[in-house]
């Protein structure tokens, strides 16, 4: 696990695929850096990525009030199949199945429905596509259920409509920017399927 940035009061880190962000990356930065770490966003246990931990409760809460107010801005990378538009911005109704662990996409809003927005752009095409995507809502499978349900699901993602051999699915949350001290603070990570193009 590729620690990026530590103090005090923060650790940004790169999780690696297989690893769950709630218990395990926790208790991997224990492990190397000591202290206690407070999971404020979280990434499928399948999916890595750049991700931030609080040291203190007080940091975890100035954190979680970036995320409310959608000051933490957080961007990813997928390969998809398919060739999606150069661009787009995506608005969807969501609704997460918990017991098959499955969300999709509704028609419209009822109890447990919640909206998804998501920008994009195309950085190559092909039979397959690599796109830079940021979300402003962070829900569920939020950026697999809106590639799927516009017949592009993510390259691996078996879940959610892939037929390839691919073990994973191809996401990685590749940069996170968020408001530090009056500062703005970025870190970023690229994976190594994604240097192509």
């Amino acid at each position: 696990m590729d620690i990026l940035y530590h103090d005090k009061e923060l650790a940004v880190i790169v999780k690696p695929v297989g690893l769950e962000s709630q218990a395990q990356v926790p208790e991997a930065l224990n492990a190397a850096l000591g202290g206690t770490f407070y999971p404020v966003h979280r990434l499928d246990l399948n999916v890595g990525g750049v991700m931030v931990y609080a040291r203190t409760k007080q940091a975890a809460a100035a954190l979680s009030k970036a995320i409310q107010e959608g000051s933490m801005v957080k961007e990813y990378v997928a390969m998809v199949h398919g060739m999606p538009e150069e661009a787009g911005d995506w608005e969807d109704l969501l609704f997460k199945d918990s017991a098959k662990n499955k969300v999709f996409v509704v028609k419209r809003m009822r109890g447990g429905v919640k909206k998804a927005r998501l920008e994009y752009r195309r950085i190559f095409a092909g039979e397959t596509s690599l796109v830079h995507i940021r979300l402003h809502t962070g829900r569920s499978h939020q950026i697999r259920v809106q590639f799927a349900s516009r017949r592009y699901p993510l390259v691996g993602d078996h879940k959610y409509g892939s037929k390839d051999e691919v073990a994973a699915p191809m996401l990685f949350s590749c940069r996170i920017t968020f408001p530090w001290k009056g500062k703005n603070l970025s870190f970023e990570a690229m994976p190594d399927w994604a240097q192509q193009g």
